[in-house]
């Protein structure tokens, strides 16, 4: 079977730590063919510390050398360069989240389907271990009807001082499209992604804004912090469910927490770490499982999985659709917030 050519346009932390890594790791499906970013000389090193062959000072001139590209820009340029390389004829698997906007993701969506090409967007969470077996014990029935789910993606004192993580006009937002954006897709994902239809969110930027902060990943300037450290919001379903939400970078709390419990009428769930709940034979149950511990990362999952959707091999995991709906969730809790009103979905 011919490999697949892969190219990388934005060579941060991303792409040289989780999906450069993982392509490598899976070399008998894949070849890294072709880098860019904007830094050439960085994308010279990467080059050559990697391995590979081209790097193009312009993203479209990279397009001749691949089959697909994997983006890992900053959110601004997602939407373009996604874009240009569908009609380009190139399969894409683009950092999340999906855009900065939801029109941004659905003119990718229409990009892909008119263009006949695949579009993924990196939501790896949804390859953890503990996140596929809540996936089969969801679908499984085995907490029924869900009714109530919980979710926090909490840091203290961990805003990411590198890079333009605190750059609105390059990110689009901070802690919600950053590190919230996770766990609101798998959360989506687990629920069999229902229609949302009303969304009532605040956002909060008041800690950042403070001098002298204690922050464990690197100082920046609290002048020019421009994005939101803490989220908060209430979203309810079409079909009845609801779901409680909140994300920060800088909490004010004892530790970080990423959690996701789900209630349904005949049990419910915790996926971080993996825990079943259920009312059975006249007695309440609480199991605890092992999740078996795999050689395979998240991120080689996720590689692996968008190589053989290409090929045709395999489906997507994580399909445009769906990363769509999590930029429009996002998109209505940005702006819930701004007019101090719920957001009614259609």
């Amino acid at each position: 079977m011919q490999k697949l050519r892969m190219g990388i346009i934005g060579v941060g932390g991303i792409a040289t730590q989780r999906h450069i890594p993982a392509y490598q790791s899976l070399q008998d499906q894949v070849e890294l063919t072709a880098v860019h970013d904007v830094n050439n000389e960085r994308a010279r090193q990467v080059a050559e510390e990697f391995s590979i062959p081209h790097v193009v000072d312009d993203y479209h001139d990279l397009f001749e050398h691949v089959d697909a590209v994997t983006i890992c820009t900053p959110n601004k340029f997602h939407a373009e360069i996604s874009i240009a390389a569908l009609e380009a004829g190139v399969h894409v698997m683009c950092e999340k989240p999906m855009a900065m906007t939801a029109e941004e993701g659905t003119a990718m969506l229409e990009a892909a389907k008119k263009n006949d090409r695949l579009l993924s967007i990196a939501y790896h969470y949804r390859y953890t271990p503990e996140a596929r077996l809540a996936k089969e014990v969801v679908t499984n029935g085995e907490i029924g009807d869900p009714l109530v789910t919980r979710v926090q993606a909490l840091r203290r004192r961990k805003v990411p001082g590198w890079g333009v993580f605190t750059n609105k006009e390059l990110q689009g937002g901070g802690s919600l499209i950053d590190f919230g954006c996770h766990l609101l897709d798998l959360s989506l994902w687990l629920l069999d992604n229902p229609k949302p239809v009303e969304v009532i969110g605040k956002t909060y930027d008041r800690l950042s804004k403070v001098p002298g902060q204690v922050n464990d990943w690197g100082p920046f300037d609290h002048e020019k912090f421009d994005v939101d450290d803490h989220v908060t919001a209430y979203i309810t379903f079409e079909n009845g469910m609801s779901m409680q939400f909140e994300t920060s970078w800088a909490a004010n709390i004892k530790e970080d927490n990423t959690s996701l419990s789900i209630s349904g009428v005949d049990g419910g769930l915790d996926v971080y770490p993996f825990e079943l709940y259920q009312a059975k034979y006249g007695a309440v149950w609480d199991s605890k499982v092992k999740v078996p511990e795999e050689e395979t990362d998240p991120g080689v999952l996720q590689a692996k999985n968008f190589i053989e959707s290409c090929n045709g091999d395999a489906r997507l995991v994580v399909e445009p659709e769906q990363a769509l709906k999590v930029t429009e969730l996002m998109e209505a809790i940005y702006l819930s917030s701004e007019t101090g009103s719920s957001i009614k979905l259609t």
